[in-house]
């Protein structure tokens, strides 16, 4: 039963996130500084998930092999290589030092 009740809660706290939303006047949404905001908070997101997802198992910090495939990725990206050759050097070199390290 617990389960369900998560399940409504969460449905009922995203309604509300949304209801929220559209409560909110055009006129702020156009302040400059609420356009930079909205353009820069996915991009922080997105690197807060990446590094909470690389260097933490849990309560702990992680150095593993998933760092090698991230730091692949960011020199692919310096190279300005295409997303998908970036995601299959992660790729790669993450499973080659898991395969070396055993």
């Amino acid at each position: 039963m617990n389960v369900w009740i998560a399940i409504a809660a969460t449905a009922l706290g995203c309604y509300a996130v949304k209801l929220i939303g559209l409560l909110v006047p055009a006129g702020a949404l156009e302040r400059p500084i609420v356009r930079r905001l909205a353009a820069l908070l996915p991009v922080a997101l997105l690197a807060a998930l990446t590094a909470q997802q690389t260097f933490a198992d849990g309560r702990e910090l992680v150095l593993d092999a998933r760092v090698a495939g991230l730091a692949a990725a960011a020199v692919m990206l310096i190279l300005r290589a295409p997303f998908l050759l970036v995601v299959a050097a992660a790729v790669l070199v993450t499973a080659g030092v898991r395969a070396i390290g055993g």
